[in-house]
Protein backbone atom coordinates (compact mmCIF):
# COMPACT_ATOMS: atom_id res chain seq x y z
CA UNK A 1 0.00 0.00 0.00
CA UNK A 2 2.49 2.33 0.75
CA UNK A 3 4.07 1.71 -2.61
CA UNK A 4 0.85 2.50 -3.88
CA UNK A 5 0.25 5.72 -3.09
CA UNK A 6 3.92 7.03 -3.34
CA UNK A 7 2.64 5.73 -7.09
CA UNK A 8 -0.34 7.57 -7.07
CA UNK A 9 1.74 10.46 -5.75
CA UNK A 10 3.91 10.40 -8.57
CA UNK A 11 1.45 10.41 -10.88
CA UNK A 12 -0.58 13.68 -9.49
CA UNK A 13 2.19 15.49 -9.66
CA UNK A 14 3.09 14.40 -13.53
CA UNK A 15 -0.45 15.03 -13.86
CA UNK A 16 -0.50 18.74 -12.08
CA UNK A 17 2.65 19.74 -14.05
CA UNK A 18 1.22 18.64 -17.68
CA UNK A 19 -1.67 20.99 -16.89
CA UNK A 20 0.41 23.78 -15.49
CA UNK A 21 2.47 24.06 -18.79
CA UNK A 22 -0.85 22.82 -21.05
CA UNK A 23 -2.90 25.89 -18.98
CA UNK A 24 -0.01 28.51 -20.79
CA UNK A 25 -0.32 26.68 -24.27
CA UNK A 26 -4.06 26.98 -24.13
CA UNK A 27 -4.16 30.20 -23.21
CA UNK A 28 -1.44 31.19 -26.04
CA UNK A 29 -3.93 29.19 -28.36
CA UNK A 30 -1.06 27.17 -29.44
CA UNK A 31 -2.23 24.44 -32.53
CA UNK A 32 -0.67 21.69 -31.67
CA UNK A 33 -0.80 20.73 -28.40
CA UNK A 34 -2.62 22.47 -25.09
CA UNK A 35 -4.24 21.62 -21.90
CA UNK A 36 -5.33 18.29 -22.14
CA UNK A 37 -2.27 17.40 -24.58
CA UNK A 38 0.26 18.26 -22.13
CA UNK A 39 -1.26 16.44 -19.66
CA UNK A 40 -1.34 12.96 -21.56
CA UNK A 41 2.46 13.71 -22.58
CA UNK A 42 3.89 14.59 -18.62
CA UNK A 43 1.49 11.13 -18.08
CA UNK A 44 2.70 9.26 -20.60
CA UNK A 45 6.02 10.01 -19.19
CA UNK A 46 5.03 8.52 -15.61
CA UNK A 47 3.81 5.45 -17.17
CA UNK A 48 6.34 4.74 -19.07
CA UNK A 49 8.80 5.48 -16.23
CA UNK A 50 6.80 2.63 -14.14
CA UNK A 51 6.90 0.41 -17.02
CA UNK A 52 11.32 0.79 -17.24
CA UNK A 53 11.22 0.04 -13.52
CA UNK A 54 9.68 -3.00 -14.28
CA UNK A 55 10.92 -4.62 -17.61
CA UNK A 56 13.75 -2.12 -18.10
CA UNK A 57 15.30 0.81 -20.16
CA UNK A 58 13.94 -0.60 -23.28
CA UNK A 59 10.66 0.41 -22.08
CA UNK A 60 11.36 4.33 -21.86
CA UNK A 61 13.15 3.95 -25.41
CA UNK A 62 10.35 2.92 -27.13
CA UNK A 63 8.38 5.08 -25.28
CA UNK A 64 10.38 7.95 -26.88
CA UNK A 65 10.01 6.60 -30.15
CA UNK A 66 6.73 6.08 -29.82
CA UNK A 67 6.10 9.98 -28.42
CA UNK A 68 8.54 11.53 -31.68
CA UNK A 69 6.60 8.93 -34.12
CA UNK A 70 3.17 10.93 -32.85
CA UNK A 71 4.46 14.64 -32.43
CA UNK A 72 6.56 14.90 -35.83
CA UNK A 73 3.42 14.54 -37.84
CA UNK A 74 1.53 16.84 -36.52
CA UNK A 75 4.57 19.39 -36.52
CA UNK A 76 4.83 18.29 -40.22
CA UNK A 77 1.02 19.34 -40.66
CA UNK A 78 1.23 22.63 -38.93
CA UNK A 79 3.79 23.78 -41.35
CA UNK A 80 1.14 23.62 -44.00
CA UNK A 81 -0.86 26.33 -42.32
CA UNK A 82 0.49 29.45 -43.45
CA UNK A 83 0.09 31.33 -40.47
CA UNK A 84 1.75 29.14 -37.87
CA UNK A 85 4.66 29.69 -36.07
CA UNK A 86 7.48 27.44 -37.79
CA UNK A 87 9.61 26.92 -34.19
CA UNK A 88 9.82 23.82 -32.13
CA UNK A 89 9.26 25.96 -28.88
CA UNK A 90 5.96 23.32 -27.83
CA UNK A 91 7.61 20.19 -29.67
CA UNK A 92 10.57 20.77 -27.06
CA UNK A 93 8.14 21.56 -24.05
CA UNK A 94 6.18 18.29 -24.47
CA UNK A 95 9.35 16.47 -24.81
CA UNK A 96 10.34 17.96 -21.26
CA UNK A 97 7.19 17.47 -19.82
CA UNK A 98 7.29 13.93 -21.03
CA UNK A 99 10.67 13.61 -19.27
CA UNK A 100 9.34 14.98 -16.23
CA UNK A 101 7.02 12.77 -15.90
CA UNK A 102 9.06 10.12 -15.69
CA UNK A 103 11.82 11.23 -13.25
CA UNK A 104 8.37 11.69 -10.70
CA UNK A 105 8.15 8.08 -10.60
CA UNK A 106 11.69 7.91 -10.41
CA UNK A 107 12.21 9.49 -7.06
CA UNK A 108 12.64 13.56 -8.28
CA UNK A 109 9.47 14.85 -7.74
CA UNK A 110 10.99 18.42 -6.42
CA UNK A 111 13.43 18.70 -9.47
CA UNK A 112 10.35 18.05 -11.98
CA UNK A 113 8.11 20.46 -10.15
CA UNK A 114 11.49 23.38 -9.94
CA UNK A 115 11.55 22.17 -13.66
CA UNK A 116 8.09 22.45 -15.05
CA UNK A 117 7.92 25.97 -13.51
CA UNK A 118 10.91 27.18 -15.27
CA UNK A 119 9.20 25.51 -18.76
CA UNK A 120 6.32 27.70 -18.27
CA UNK A 121 8.11 30.78 -17.44
CA UNK A 122 10.22 30.65 -19.88
CA UNK A 123 6.82 29.85 -22.47
CA UNK A 124 4.70 33.19 -20.78
CA UNK A 125 7.88 35.66 -20.95
CA UNK A 126 8.76 34.97 -24.64
CA UNK A 127 7.49 38.58 -25.88
CA UNK A 128 9.80 40.21 -22.79
CA UNK A 129 12.82 38.05 -23.71
CA UNK A 130 12.57 38.88 -27.10
CA UNK A 131 12.53 42.49 -26.29
CA UNK A 132 15.29 42.23 -23.89
CA UNK A 133 17.75 40.20 -26.74
CA UNK A 134 16.38 42.93 -29.17
CA UNK A 135 18.02 45.40 -27.01
CA UNK A 136 21.54 43.70 -26.62
CA UNK A 137 23.84 45.01 -29.02
CA UNK A 138 26.93 43.64 -30.82
CA UNK A 139 29.38 45.17 -28.27
CA UNK A 140 27.24 43.78 -25.39
CA UNK A 141 27.20 40.56 -26.74
CA UNK A 142 31.03 40.58 -27.25
CA UNK A 143 31.75 41.99 -23.45
CA UNK A 144 29.05 39.47 -22.10
CA UNK A 145 31.29 36.47 -23.98
CA UNK A 146 33.97 38.08 -22.41
CA UNK A 147 32.91 38.13 -18.72
CA UNK A 148 31.61 34.38 -19.54
CA UNK A 149 35.38 33.23 -20.44
CA UNK A 150 36.91 34.88 -17.29
CA UNK A 151 34.53 33.65 -14.94
CA UNK A 152 33.30 30.38 -16.40
CA UNK A 153 36.49 29.26 -18.53
CA UNK A 154 39.10 30.61 -17.16
CA UNK A 155 38.58 30.77 -13.26
CA UNK A 156 37.25 27.29 -12.94
CA UNK A 157 40.20 26.09 -13.97
CA UNK A 158 42.63 27.95 -11.73
CA UNK A 159 43.80 25.83 -8.54
CA UNK A 160 42.19 26.92 -5.19
CA UNK A 161 44.94 26.79 -3.29
CA UNK A 162 47.65 28.81 -1.48
CA UNK A 163 51.00 29.06 -2.44
CA UNK A 164 54.14 31.39 -1.19
CA UNK A 165 54.47 32.50 2.58
CA UNK A 166 51.74 32.08 4.75
CA UNK A 167 49.78 30.70 1.88
CA UNK A 168 48.63 34.60 0.95
CA UNK A 169 49.15 33.51 -2.93
CA UNK A 170 45.54 31.72 -4.49
CA UNK A 171 45.39 31.93 -7.89
CA UNK A 172 41.73 31.71 -7.70
CA UNK A 173 41.03 33.93 -4.99
CA UNK A 174 42.75 36.66 -7.05
CA UNK A 175 41.12 35.84 -10.12
CA UNK A 176 37.86 36.38 -8.95
CA UNK A 177 38.60 39.87 -7.67
CA UNK A 178 39.14 40.57 -11.72
CA UNK A 179 36.18 38.74 -12.72
CA UNK A 180 33.75 40.69 -9.81
CA UNK A 181 35.19 43.96 -11.27
CA UNK A 182 34.11 43.39 -14.77
CA UNK A 183 31.29 41.38 -13.95
CA UNK A 184 29.89 44.43 -11.72
CA UNK A 185 30.47 46.92 -14.23
CA UNK A 186 28.62 44.85 -16.84
CA UNK A 187 25.90 44.49 -14.81
CA UNK A 188 25.30 47.92 -13.93
CA UNK A 189 25.36 49.02 -17.22
CA UNK A 190 23.03 45.93 -18.34
CA UNK A 191 20.93 46.88 -15.38
CA UNK A 192 20.96 50.67 -16.25
CA UNK A 193 19.62 49.79 -20.34
CA UNK A 194 16.95 47.44 -19.18
CA UNK A 195 15.95 48.64 -15.87
CA UNK A 196 16.15 52.38 -16.51
CA UNK A 197 18.99 54.56 -14.57
CA UNK A 198 17.01 54.95 -11.63
CA UNK A 199 16.23 51.24 -10.76
CA UNK A 200 18.71 50.39 -12.40
CA UNK A 201 21.20 52.23 -10.18
CA UNK A 202 19.72 51.19 -6.78
CA UNK A 203 19.66 47.29 -8.32
CA UNK A 204 23.81 47.67 -9.43
CA UNK A 205 24.66 49.52 -5.87
CA UNK A 206 22.42 46.48 -4.17
CA UNK A 207 24.37 43.98 -6.11
CA UNK A 208 27.68 45.49 -6.03
CA UNK A 209 27.77 46.04 -2.28
CA UNK A 210 26.76 42.38 -1.43
CA UNK A 211 29.79 41.33 -3.62
CA UNK A 212 32.29 43.98 -3.46
CA UNK A 213 32.01 48.04 -2.92
CA UNK A 214 35.63 48.50 -3.87
CA UNK A 215 35.58 46.99 -6.90
CA UNK A 216 32.06 48.70 -7.69
CA UNK A 217 33.87 51.81 -6.97
CA UNK A 218 36.70 51.17 -8.69
CA UNK A 219 34.62 49.56 -11.95
CA UNK A 220 32.17 52.88 -11.71
CA UNK A 221 35.47 55.45 -11.17
CA UNK A 222 36.51 53.96 -14.27
CA UNK A 223 33.58 54.20 -16.02
CA UNK A 224 32.86 57.72 -15.45
CA UNK A 225 35.51 58.64 -17.52
CA UNK A 226 33.66 57.78 -20.59
CA UNK A 227 32.58 61.00 -22.21
CA UNK A 228 29.16 59.27 -22.96
CA UNK A 229 28.40 58.33 -19.51
CA UNK A 230 26.06 59.96 -16.98
CA UNK A 231 27.77 60.30 -13.62
CA UNK A 232 24.79 60.70 -11.41
CA UNK A 233 23.30 57.39 -11.58
CA UNK A 234 27.22 55.99 -11.27
CA UNK A 235 27.35 58.16 -8.28
CA UNK A 236 24.14 56.75 -6.77
CA UNK A 237 25.37 53.21 -7.31
CA UNK A 238 28.31 53.84 -5.28
CA UNK A 239 27.08 55.08 -2.29
CA UNK A 240 24.30 52.88 -2.32
CA UNK A 241 26.91 49.83 -2.65
CA UNK A 242 28.78 51.50 0.17
CA UNK A 243 25.97 52.11 2.37
CA UNK A 244 25.62 47.97 1.49
CA UNK A 245 29.04 46.80 3.16
CA UNK A 246 27.38 47.86 6.90
CA UNK A 247 24.33 46.39 6.46
CA UNK A 248 26.30 42.88 5.33
CA UNK A 249 28.95 43.62 7.97
CA UNK A 250 25.82 43.72 10.65
CA UNK A 251 24.31 40.43 9.38
CA UNK A 252 27.99 38.88 9.29
CA UNK A 253 28.22 39.93 13.10
CA UNK A 254 24.71 38.31 14.20
CA UNK A 255 25.18 35.62 12.33
CA UNK A 256 28.97 34.74 13.55
CA UNK A 257 28.62 35.77 17.40
CA UNK A 258 25.12 35.69 18.25
CA UNK A 259 26.07 35.97 22.22
CA UNK A 260 27.49 39.39 22.11
CA UNK A 261 25.58 40.84 19.05
CA UNK A 262 23.32 42.60 21.13
CA UNK A 263 26.40 44.67 22.69
CA UNK A 264 27.97 45.32 19.32
CA UNK A 265 24.64 46.26 17.09
CA UNK A 266 24.17 49.75 18.67
CA UNK A 267 27.47 51.85 17.18
CA UNK A 268 27.48 49.13 14.01
CA UNK A 269 23.40 49.81 13.15
CA UNK A 270 23.88 53.81 14.09
CA UNK A 271 26.52 53.54 11.29
CA UNK A 272 24.42 51.40 8.82
CA UNK A 273 21.65 54.57 9.17
CA UNK A 274 24.08 57.01 8.86
CA UNK A 275 25.57 54.82 5.54
CA UNK A 276 21.82 54.12 4.37
CA UNK A 277 20.51 57.76 5.11
CA UNK A 278 22.95 59.65 2.35
CA UNK A 279 22.88 56.59 0.17
CA UNK A 280 18.94 57.65 -0.15
CA UNK A 281 19.39 61.10 0.25
CA UNK A 282 21.27 60.83 -3.19
CA UNK A 283 18.55 57.96 -4.83
CA UNK A 284 16.05 60.56 -4.03
CA UNK A 285 17.80 63.51 -5.41
CA UNK A 286 18.74 61.34 -8.99
CA UNK A 287 15.17 60.89 -8.96
CA UNK A 288 14.31 64.76 -9.08
CA UNK A 289 16.65 64.69 -11.96
CA UNK A 290 15.17 61.74 -13.79
CA UNK A 291 18.89 60.52 -14.01
CA UNK A 292 18.79 59.91 -17.93
CA UNK A 293 21.74 58.94 -19.22
CA UNK A 294 22.31 58.80 -22.95
CA UNK A 295 22.90 55.92 -24.71
CA UNK A 296 26.47 54.52 -23.97
CA UNK A 297 28.85 52.00 -25.03
CA UNK A 298 29.37 48.44 -22.89
CA UNK A 299 32.23 48.97 -20.07
CA UNK A 300 35.50 47.01 -20.61
CA UNK A 301 37.38 46.79 -17.83
CA UNK A 302 39.21 43.80 -18.10
CA UNK A 303 42.51 46.06 -17.89
CA UNK A 304 41.68 47.85 -15.06
CA UNK A 305 40.54 44.84 -13.04
CA UNK A 306 43.78 42.69 -13.95
CA UNK A 307 45.60 45.55 -12.33
CA UNK A 308 43.02 45.87 -9.22
CA UNK A 309 43.75 42.32 -8.55
CA UNK A 310 47.48 43.23 -8.67
CA UNK A 311 46.36 45.82 -6.33
CA UNK A 312 44.75 43.30 -3.69
CA UNK A 313 47.85 41.16 -3.70
CA UNK A 314 49.73 43.45 -2.29
CA UNK A 315 47.33 44.60 0.11
CA UNK A 316 47.48 40.72 1.56
CA UNK A 317 51.10 41.29 1.60
CA UNK A 318 50.71 44.42 4.02
CA UNK A 319 48.34 42.72 6.22
CA UNK A 320 50.73 39.49 7.13
CA UNK A 321 53.43 41.96 7.64
CA UNK A 322 51.03 43.96 10.12
CA UNK A 323 50.36 40.81 11.53
CA UNK A 324 53.62 39.04 12.23
CA UNK A 325 55.20 42.26 13.67
CA UNK A 326 51.99 43.75 15.96
CA UNK A 327 50.51 40.51 16.58
CA UNK A 328 48.05 40.78 18.76
CA UNK A 329 48.04 44.05 19.85
CA UNK A 330 48.25 45.31 16.05
CA UNK A 331 44.38 44.16 15.56
CA UNK A 332 43.31 47.79 14.77
CA UNK A 333 46.35 48.16 12.57
CA UNK A 334 45.63 44.86 10.38
CA UNK A 335 41.98 45.97 10.81
CA UNK A 336 42.60 49.57 8.89
CA UNK A 337 44.94 47.38 6.18
CA UNK A 338 42.64 44.39 5.34
CA UNK A 339 39.80 46.97 5.59
CA UNK A 340 41.01 48.24 2.42
CA UNK A 341 39.88 46.24 0.36
CA UNK A 342 37.43 43.35 1.71
CA UNK A 343 35.62 43.72 5.14
CA UNK A 344 34.38 40.23 5.40
CA UNK A 345 37.67 38.83 6.45
CA UNK A 346 38.22 41.40 9.93
CA UNK A 347 34.27 41.39 10.02
CA UNK A 348 34.14 37.25 10.61
CA UNK A 349 37.74 36.87 12.61
CA UNK A 350 36.96 40.13 15.01
CA UNK A 351 33.00 38.77 15.65
CA UNK A 352 34.72 34.83 15.77
CA UNK A 353 37.31 35.98 19.02
CA UNK A 354 34.68 37.91 20.33
CA UNK A 355 32.11 35.44 20.22
CA UNK A 356 34.43 33.00 22.12
CA UNK A 357 35.35 35.43 24.73
CA UNK A 358 38.73 36.20 23.90
CA UNK A 359 38.09 40.16 22.80
CA UNK A 360 35.89 42.00 24.61
CA UNK A 361 32.53 43.38 22.70
CA UNK A 362 33.57 46.51 22.83
CA UNK A 363 36.97 46.55 21.16
CA UNK A 364 35.62 44.44 18.90
CA UNK A 365 33.01 46.48 17.40
CA UNK A 366 35.70 49.20 17.41
CA UNK A 367 37.82 47.07 15.14
CA UNK A 368 35.61 46.22 12.88
CA UNK A 369 34.66 49.69 12.65
CA UNK A 370 38.15 51.06 11.76
CA UNK A 371 38.42 48.60 9.00
CA UNK A 372 35.26 49.92 7.70
CA UNK A 373 36.57 53.33 7.98
CA UNK A 374 39.82 52.37 6.21
CA UNK A 375 37.57 50.80 3.49
CA UNK A 376 35.58 53.97 3.10
CA UNK A 377 38.61 56.03 2.85
CA UNK A 378 39.93 53.96 0.26
CA UNK A 379 37.79 54.17 -2.04
CA UNK A 380 37.44 58.14 -1.61
CA UNK A 381 41.01 57.65 -2.66
CA UNK A 382 40.09 55.65 -5.82
CA UNK A 383 37.56 58.27 -6.78
CA UNK A 384 39.57 61.28 -6.34
CA UNK A 385 42.28 59.02 -8.47
CA UNK A 386 40.19 56.92 -11.07
CA UNK A 387 37.03 59.24 -11.62
CA UNK A 388 35.58 61.86 -13.75
CA UNK A 389 35.03 65.28 -11.99
CA UNK A 390 31.36 65.21 -12.20
CA UNK A 391 31.70 61.77 -9.98
CA UNK A 392 34.09 62.64 -7.48
CA UNK A 393 31.73 65.59 -6.59
CA UNK A 394 28.85 63.33 -5.11
CA UNK A 395 30.58 60.52 -4.12
CA UNK A 396 33.48 62.18 -2.24
CA UNK A 397 31.00 64.46 -0.40
CA UNK A 398 29.04 61.08 0.75
CA UNK A 399 31.86 59.44 1.52
CA UNK A 400 33.10 62.20 3.58
CA UNK A 401 30.08 62.46 5.26
CA UNK A 402 29.79 58.49 6.04
CA UNK A 403 33.96 58.97 7.17
CA UNK A 404 33.10 61.95 9.79
CA UNK A 405 30.26 60.27 10.95
CA UNK A 406 31.83 56.76 11.45
CA UNK A 407 34.67 58.73 13.24
CA UNK A 408 32.63 60.75 15.82
CA UNK A 409 30.69 57.06 16.48
CA UNK A 410 34.14 55.41 17.19
CA UNK A 411 35.60 58.05 19.26
CA UNK A 412 32.74 59.21 20.99
CA UNK A 413 30.51 55.86 21.73
CA UNK A 414 30.64 55.13 25.32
Amino acid sequence: MIQNSELLQSLGVALGLGLLVGLQREWVHNRIAGLRTFAFVSVFGALSGILAQAHGGWVMGAAVIAFAAITVPGYVASLRDEDADPGLTTEIAMLIMFALGAITVLGHRMIAVVIAGSVMVLLQEKKRLHQMVHKIGENDLREIARLVLIGLVILPILPNKSYGHEGLLNPFSIWLMVVLIVGISLTAYLASKFLGDAKGSAVAGILGGLISSTATTVSLARRSKNPLSHSQPLAVIALISAAVVYVRVVVEVMVVAPGVFAMMLPPLLAMTVLAGTIAAVAYRLGLRSEMQAPEEAPPSELKSAVVFGLLYVLVLFAVSFAKEHFGQAGLFTVAAISGLTDMDAITLTTASLANAGQLDAAIAWRIIMTGGLANTLFKAILVLCMGSRPFIKPVLLGLTITLVGGMVILVLWP
